[in-house]
């Protein structure tokens, strides 16, 4: 388990990703609704407590607006998640208390609509090559084989729920919605027994791993969670060279935003994370001048958070190093022309070749039309006489 810090003299720059939060789901309601629950909104606000105390002399004890950056998906649950977690590690102090009765103040916490999301909402799409490679995925052994170990229990869900088309892929949608009527201590119907149930959590985790690994995990991680990943890479760059950033940033998403980032960093556990985890970079400046990164998760409330490390690096990895080990399961620039099929190239090149050769079959008829539209010319023409 990691350990407490004596200082952080040598910090620079600290990034989380806040994900899985406690919703409800009520099974009278359309499932559209989901929202933070009482329950949710303190495990999160105690998520922000400790990270007051494991940051301090790092982090200010009063907000300040120059140092913090929050930004979340637009979805009500992830939105109320980040203020509530908000509300536990920047508590308001002296002048920043504005109602003597009330222990919190207003923190900016920023979004874009669900369309123009293109960094903290999984799967991103369209991808037609994402696609593909799930379809791919479809036809390898393993799915096949899981697929048909489970077709007689998927069918058995289906007829209990009424739900058509229940598949590995979306399966797990029922264990979410059983799950939080337990937690909230609703009572599950007679079939949703502890061996049902567990077999639905292993399914969960097989569906995570079937959205970004199990069949070419490192192009689908270039695609999905390589996006956020390229992010996270240009915020530790740039605060080792301009030191322009905030000293916190926060995205506050959902557990398959942590499963994308986690698979392309190749530290996934297959695990569904639990409610109010965190998954946190730590930037540091070694005397030496250079820096060095390290990861932590945090997935048990009641303990440190556990450390990470990245293949090929030890814990503390110097930045050049993760740079450069993270590179290739990175995004690249152009996203949307990664994500175009393999054959569009072809098709451009025969496109390419069909109008030259069209050009060829113009040029070809305008000569011979030509040369038939000319006079005849001098021709030698037989004497009669010359014969007789």
């Amino acid at each position: 388990m990691a350990g407490k810090r004596s200082g952080w003299s040598r910090a620079a720059l600290l990034q989380l990703l806040l994900g899985v939060n406690l919703v409800v789901m009520p099974p009278t309601q359309a499932r559209s609704l989901r929202f933070v629950t009482l329950e949710g909104m303190l495990q999160h606000w105690e998520l922000g407590q400790a990270l007051r105390q494991r940051y301090h002399g790092f982090l200010n004890t009063s907000y300040h607006r120059q140092e913090v950056y929050v930004r979340s998906t637009d979805f009500d649950r992830t939105l109320m998640s980040a203020e509530a977690n908000l509300a536990g590690l920047f508590p308001p102090n002296g002048m920043q208390r504005f109602n003597p009765n009330i222990s919190w103040q207003p923190i900016p916490v920023h979004t874009v609509p669900i369309s123009e999301d293109r960094l903290l909402k999984f799967p991103l799409g369209p991808c037609p090559r994402y696609e593909q490679l799930q379809n791919e995925t479809r036809q390898t052994p393993e799915y096949q084989n899981e697929n048909s170990r489970n077709a007689q229990f998927l069918d058995m869900v289906a007829n209990e729920t009424g739900l058509t088309d229940l598949t590995l892929e979306t399966v797990w949608n029922v264990y979410d919605t059983l799950f939080c009527e337990q937690t909230h201590g609703l009572r599950l119907p007679p079939w949703a027994s502890p061996q049902t149930m567990q077999r639905l959590s292993r399914l969960k985790d097989f569906s995570f791993r079937f959205l970004f690994g199990i069949y070419q995990q490192a192009e689908k991680a270039r695609l999905q969670g390589g996006v956020l990943l390229a992010q996270i890479r240009k915020n530790l760059t740039l605060m080792a060279t301009t030191s322009q950033l905030p000293k916190l940033l926060v995205y506050s998403a959902h557990d398959t935003t942590l499963v994308a980032l986690q698979m392309a960093l190749d530290v996934y556990n297959g695990e569904q994370a639990p409610y109010a985890s965190c998954h946190i970079f730590e930037l540091y400046q070694e005397d030496s001048g250079n820096f060095s990164v390290e990861m932590y998760f945090r997935n048990e409330s009641d303990k440190a958070p556990w450390p990470l490390s990245l293949p090929g690096c030890p814990h503390r990895c110097p930045l050049q190093d993760f740079l450069r080990l993270t590179e290739p399961r990175s995004c690249p620039k152009d996203w949307q022309q990664e994500c175009q099929l393999a054959s569009g190239p072809v098709i451009v090149a025969l496109a390419v070749c069909g109008s030259i050769l069209f050009l060829l079959i113009v040029l070809l008829l305008t000569v011979l039309f030509r040369m038939q539209a000319q006079p005849p010319g001098y021709r030698h023409v037989a004497d009669g006489e010359d014969h007789a």
